[in-house]
């Protein structure tokens, strides 16, 4: 089953996934791709970054290379906040509470890019360096 995953900045489509409900399970390449983590003796590891999976988590299935996991359960072990659209087939995984502290502790803004009122597209990247003023506005 297709599904689209947004982690980060990325939107990465998986064809190798099924869902059940709001978990969508995932191959070990899907995983890899989707996120950068992967299966390895110490847990699953991102880079030097190593986490354990304890014993009978209910986000893994399977053994061997037949295994899955859950994105959304491995998001929550994580920390991190998942909202899911089965009906549209679309994952997002946000920032752990933990990383977006240390970005508002640093004071700097991330990094975006928006059109304004006459089209023109304007990253923040293009004023580092310059002070700037920002104002968002909702209408609810």
């Amino acid at each position: 089953m297709n599904a689209t995953i947004l982690h980060g900045s990325d939107a990465i489509r998986v064809t190798d996934a099924s869902i059940e409900g709001e978990a969508l399970w995932l191959t070990p390449d899907a995983l890899v791709r989707a996120t950068g983590w992967e299966w390895t003796p110490e847990g699953l590891c991102r880079g030097a970054t190593c986490v354990p999976v304890p014993p009978g988590a209910p986000w893994v299935r399977g053994s061997g290379s037949a295994w899955r996991i859950d994105l959304g359960g491995l998001a929550r072990h994580l920390g991190r906040p998942v909202a899911a659209s089965p009906t549209h087939g679309v994952w997002a995984i946000g920032e752990s509470h933990e990383a977006l502290g240390d970005r508002l502790r640093s004071l700097d803004a991330p990094e975006f890019t928006l059109p304004d009122l006459d089209g023109r597209v304007w990253s923040l990247r293009d004023f580092r360096g310059r002070k700037v003023f920002l104002l968002a506005w909702a209408s609810w």
